[in-house]
């Protein structure tokens, strides 16, 4: 069961990416208060875990009333990861998602699509579908946890981690995580592919 969680974890917080998110984020809260940033980080990582979860819960029902396979699924979380690998390799760091800021970024675009997007709910789906006894839906639901948990730490602190890394700091980090999230891209496609076989 740690094999399974800490794959499911690493996978979740690559996608995730909350460092890749602070230039983001500091941008779309950059004239509230610290208290009101904290209160945006809080609510985009609840808003994140209730779609998440929705998804994890009622994915397989989902999938069965669609007609959509396991394998299917898998291909197409490896497709979406590999894009965001690609996204997270390129030049611009905040990938240029900063848009207009209102009081609703915590729900959209911080809450969704950044940290649950499609990428996201379909890691969640394919791992609890791959969970096949009870401990190891708990691994997959620790994991998931653990990574929101993270993510909101992230955010939570991200003033203070923005003047500690800097821009080159957080263009390394994120371009690591890239690269981390290219091959796990590539195994996820690979194995469904073996299953075809």
């Amino acid at each position: 069961m740690s094999a399974l969680f800490t794959q499911a974890f690493v996978t979740l917080l690559i996608i995730f990416d909350p460092l890749a998110a602070i230039p983001v984020f500091l941008t779309l809260t950059r004239h509230q208060s610290p208290s009101g940033q904290r209160r945006t980080a809080r609510v985009s990582v609840l808003v994140a875990t209730g779609i998440v979860t929705v998804f994890a819960v009622a994915g397989k029902s989902l999938l069965d009333a669609l007609g959509i396979s396991l394998q299917a699924l898998q291909v197409a979380g490896g497709a979406l990861l590999a894009l965001i690998a690609l996204d997270l390799l390129k030049a611009d760091c905040a990938r240029d998602r900063a848009a207009a800021e209102s009081g609703g970024v915590a729900f959209v675009p911080l809450g969704t699509p950044l940290l649950a997007g499609p990428g996201a709910i379909a890691a969640t789906m394919l791992y609890m579908e791959k969970a096949g006894s009870a401990p190891a839906v708990a691994a997959v639901a620790l994991a998931l946890a653990a990574a929101l948990l993270l993510t909101w730490l992230t955010l939570h602190f991200s003033p203070f981690i923005g003047r500690l890394l800097k821009d080159n700091g957080l263009n390394l980090v994120t371009r690591i995580m890239g690269l981390l999230a290219a091959a796990m891209a590539v195994e996820l496609v690979a194995g469904a592919i073996l299953h075809w076989i």
